[in-house]
C-alpha cells in the first residue's frame, strides 16, 4: 500500500458530491491517421471555467477530465501543460474536484504502444503531470492512469476498432496497459503518496441462447473478462506484471444500456443487446453487488448515459438501482453523467445528443436538456435521502462542514 489506507466508504464520503459530470476527452487516432481531440471539440477547453460552474450551479461539485498526451509532449520528455492549466485553474475556482484522465485512448505519435518506451515516456508525464497538479490545486488528487484497460486491449487489440488497430494482439496489450499502469502509480505516489487511484472498465453481461445451452460456458468466458484487468492490477491474475492488491484502490463501472448481450457470432451488435425488460437482463444493482462483493473496494458509476429522448428514463434506471444497491449495504460512491455535454461523432462527427448541455454558441453558452435536468433534480434528491436512512451522519453533513470533512 502507499503511504495512505483505503478510505472505507462506510466512515467518509469519498467525493464531495454524489453526482457527478463526465468530459468526453477521447484524442486517439483513427484508421484514416485523423486524430481527435473531444476536448476541443466540444469547446471544453475554451469554457472550462463555464462548464465547471455550469455542473456546481447542478449539485455536481465533481468532474471526469482528462489531459491530451500528445499536446502536453509534442518532444520525447519535454512537456507543455499549457492545453491543461486553464482547466487547472477553472477547477481551482470553481473548487471543482477533478479525476483526471491520463491517456483516454491517445498517446504522442512517435511512441509504439507495444515498446518499452510507451511505459517509460507514460511514467515520465505522469510524474511531472502529479507536481503540476500538486501546485495547482488544493484539492485531493484524484487520477485515471489508463482509461478502461479490458475494453482497450478489446477495442484496439482484437476487434480494431481503436488504434493501435490490432486483432490478434488483446492479451499483449492488455498487459501492456496493466505494466504502464502500475509505473503510472508508482510515478503518481512518488511525487505525492495521498494521491487517489482510479481504475474504470465497463460493467458487462453476456448471455447465451436458452435455446442453446451449450453456449453457456462461452457466453461466462466473455462476461469474465471484464475482470481480468482488475484482477491482473490486484497481482490476482499474470502477477508477473507486477500487480499487487494496493494498486486496486477506487473502481469505476461504466454502464450504458447497450453493456448487456447475447452472446454469438455477431456479439456487441445491436441486434443483440438486452433490453431492461429481458427476462435475461441483470438488474444493474446485482451486478455492482457482484464487483463490490469480488473487490471490496470504493465503487462508483463512472460512466452512464443514452442518446436523445432516453436520457432520463435511463438516469431514473441507473438511480434507482442504485438505490437498491444502497439499500442493500453495496456502498456506491457516486454517478457521473457521460459523457455530460453533446459531443460530435469519432468517427462521422454527427452531433451526438447524449449531454446535459450541448454544444457551446460563441460566447460558451450551452443549452439545457430539460428532461434529463427535471430527472437530475428528482434523482439526487432520492439519493440524498437514500443515502440518509442508511448513513445520516454523513449525508446531514452541509456546506463547509462537508468541504472541510471532504478536505481532512
Amino acid at each position: 500500500m502507499n503511504n495512505t489506507e483505503f478510505l472505507s466508504t462506510n466512515e467518509l464520503p469519498l467525493f464531495p458530491s454524489f453526482f457527478m459530470g463526465g468530459f468526453e476527452c477521447a484524442s486517439h487516432q483513427l484508421l484514416s491517421g485523423h486524430r481527435l481531440d473531444l476536448t476541443a471539440a466540444t469547446g471544453h477547453d475554451r469554457y472550462a471555467f463555464e462548464d465547471y460552474q455550469r455542473l456546481r450551479e447542478y449539485g455536481m461539485q465533481v468532474a471526469r477530465d482528462g489531459i491530451r498526451w500528445h499536446l502536453i509532449e509534442p518532444t520525447p520528455y519535454c512537456y507543455d501543460f499549457s492545453s491543461v492549466l486553464p482547466m487547472l485553474r477553472a477547477a481551482r475556482e470553481t473548487r471543482t474536484q477533478i479525476i483526471w484522465d491520463l491517456c483516454h485512448y491517445g498517446w504522442p505519435n512517435d511512441l509504439d504502444i507495444f515498446s518499452t518506451d510507451f511505459i517509460k515516456r507514460f511514467s515520465s508525464v505522469v510524474t511531472a503531470f502529479v507536481h503540476v497538479l500538486n501546485e495547482e490545486s488544493e484539492l485531493p488528487l484524484f487520477i485515471a492512469p489508463i482509461n478502461e484497460i479490458s475494453f482497450f486491449a478489446w477495442a484496439g487489440g482484437e476487434s480494431a476498432y481503436l488504434n493501435p488497430f490490432q486483432t490478434d494482439r488483446p492479451h499483449e496489450l492488455k498487459a501492456q496497459l496493466v505494466r504502464a499502469a502500475i509505473e503510472g502509480i508508482e510515478a503518481a505516489w512518488s511525487v505525492n503518496p495521498r494521491t487517489r487511484i482510479v481504475h474504470t472498465d465497463p460493467l458487462i453481461n453476456v448471455v447465451h441462447n436458452l435455446a442453446r445451452p451449450e453456449e453457456f460456458d462461452l457466453a461466462e468466458y466473455y462476461r469474465l473478462l471484464m475482470f481480468q484487468a482488475w484482477d491482473m492490477l490486484a497481482g490476482r491474475r499474470r502477477p508477473e506484471l507486477g500487480g499487487a492488491e494496493k494498486y486496486l484502490d477506487i473502481i469505476g463501472v461504466n454502464y450504458y444500456p447497450n453493456n448487456q448481450w447475447l452472446c454469438g457470432e455477431t456479439s456487441f451488435h445491436p441486434e443483440r443487446w438486452l433490453e431492461v425488460s429481458d427476462p435475461q437482463y441483470r438488474r444493474l444493482s446485482s451486478l455492482l453487488g457482484e464487483i463490490y462483493e469480488r473487490y471490496q473496494r470504493p465503487l462508483f458509476i463512472a460512466e452512464t448515459g443514452t442518446e436523445s429522448d432516453g436520457r432520463a428514463d435511463w438516469l431514473r434506471y441507473v438511480a434507482e438501482e442504485v438505490c437498491d444497491a444502497l439499500n442493500l449495504g453495496i456502498p456506491i460512491e457516486g454517478i457521473c453523467l457521460y459523457p455530460i455535454l453533446d459531443f460530435p461523432g469519432w468517427g462521422d462527427d454527427r452531433h451526438c445528443e447524449t449531454g446535459l448541455w450541448g454544444m457551446a454558441d460563441g460566447q460558451g453558452h450551452r443549452e439545457v436538456h430539460f428532461p434529463l435536468a427535471a430527472e437530475l433534480r428528482t434523482q439526487q434528491k432520492a439519493i440524498e435521502n437514500t443515502r440518509a436512512s442508511n448513513a445520516p451522519e454523513l449525508v446531514s453533513l452541509r456546506g463547509p462542514e462537508r468541504e472541510a470533512l471532504f478536505l481532512s
